[in-house]
């Protein structure tokens, strides 16, 4: 399939690509995407982007790459003027510099000014609420498809999430009422560049600012006019455990708030896009997201363990812990990485009156580095935007909003997701 025409030098740059999720990113580019692919990759280090230019060609020595097609490197350091020149000469750019709180700014300004579509990695809300309230406005003018937490967090959530609705929509004729979803496995080892952004949350928002951009629907762009009651006992409030019969006991999940956000805005986008209202979440949808618990003691640890992590990381505590974990650029190492496997699963209650018979039921998996799965996130999210008609005018938006297309793609690459209806 031949690629969209444009007028810039590059049909993407990966910016920070000597990063640790950086290098993982051009890998797979290297490896998946197609030979003709104009692509460069950047960062402040000649020197390492060389050394990665020439590990990527061990990984695949056969690849098509006449002259104008090869890999290019781009020396860019995190400056707005060099970022700037940067995004008017590419297609698109994925950039996993981060923390994005700390360095991601620039690269996001620019992509919204210049028309250039983006993809990152983050993790961090309340950031991602600060570039939709500054940019949004600039992405919508300049036609720039942005896609921000397009990494594990949030995008295999909010597209697990979108099959559910998909399915309840095409074979039930409903709407969707309440989505839960479950981190039924998480074997792995967070980076170093992971724990940074972690512990420089509050370096760079107040507890207020943080406490407002996790509000029910903050992200979305059109508000929620109806309250669904809580889900919540005073036991699960106090335990943070409870037991639901698809998916047994579960208790919080440390990125429970983070993708919830996410998908809040996936359920405003659905309503107001125009291209997009046929597949329109509700107005009764709600989304909650847990950690599958080995027993109810278990559950009651991790929770109160992920408590007392939120309260550590909101006072000047944080500033010793950090020096104890794994540095920035620093990560789980290639046998680290074969270890490491992921299993999400989800079901979802139609809104229907009579109350139907049936309910959707999801699960997506995959066997191999977290990281790598972001690498591949980004990828074949961009490769979609590359080939794909997606519909979408400029703005900021979700996974969800690249559909079946996207999920189709990344099946090919590792990442499996089945969706069906069950009995009730």
């Amino acid at each position: 399939m031949s690629f969209k025409k444009h007028n810039r030098q590059y049909d993407l740059v990966v910016f920070g690509a000597t990063g640790y999720t950086g290098a993982l990113t051009a890998e797979h580019i290297t490896t998946h995407l197609p030979s003709n692919l104009k692509w460069a990759v950047a960062g402040r280090s000649e020197a390492k982007l060389q050394n990665l230019v020439a590990e990527c060609k061990k990984l695949n020595p056969n690849r098509v790459q006449p002259e104008c097609n090869h890999v290019e490197i781009e020396v860019c350091d995190l400056n707005a003027t060099e970022l700037d020149a940067l995004a008017k000469r590419t297609f698109i750019l994925i950039t996993t510099v981060g923390p994005y709180c700390q360095y991601g700014e620039h690269a996001f300004r620019a992509c919204a000014e210049n028309g250039t579509h983006y993809f990152d990695a983050t993790g961090e809300v309340p950031w991602v609420a600060k570039m939709i309230a500054k940019y949004e406005d600039a992405a919508k003018a300049n036609a720039a498809m942005m896609f921000p937490q397009n990494g594990l967090e949030s995008a295999v959530p909010d597209l697990i999430t979108w099959s559910l609705v998909k399915i309840i929509r095409e074979k039930l004729s409903a709407k969707t009422g309440d989505v839960t979803l479950s981190i039924h496995k998480l074997s792995a080892t967070p980076s170093g560049g992971t724990l940074a952004t972690v512990f420089s949350l509050f370096d760079h928002f107040t507890l207020g600012e943080v406490r407002n951009a996790f509000r029910p629907y903050a992200l979305s762009p059109v508000p929620n006019p109806r309250s669904v009651p809580s889900r919540e006992t005073l036991v699960t409030k106090l335990l943070g455990v409870r037991t639901i019969p698809q998916l047994g006991t579960l208790t919080t999940s440390v990125a429970g708030t983070t993708d919830t956000s996410i998908i809040q805005r996936s359920w405003g986008l659905h309503e107001s896009l125009p291209s997009r209202q046929k597949e329109s979440y509700g107005p009764n949808f709600s989304f909650a997201e847990f950690y599958r618990a080995r027993n109810w003691f278990h559950g009651i640890v991790v929770h109160f363990s992920i408590a007392l992590l939120g309260i550590l990381m909101a006072t000047p505590l944080r500033g010793v812990a950090r020096k104890f974990v794994t540095q920035p650029g620093q990560g789980p190492d290639e046998e680290g990485r074969s270890k490491e496997e992921m299993e999400q699963r989800g079901i979802a209650i139609p809104d229907a009156e009579p109350r139907l018979d049936q309910i959707a039921t999801s699960r997506a998996w995959f066997h191999g580095s977290m990281y790598c799965l972001t690498g591949i996130l980004l990828s074949e999210a961009a490769l979609t935007i590359l080939e794909d008609d997606v519909d979408l005018p400029g703005g900021i938006f979700t996974a969800s909003c690249l559909g079946q297309q996207f999920i189709d793609r990344l099946d090919k690459a590792g990442l499996k997701m089945e969706t069906k209806l069950i009995p009730r």
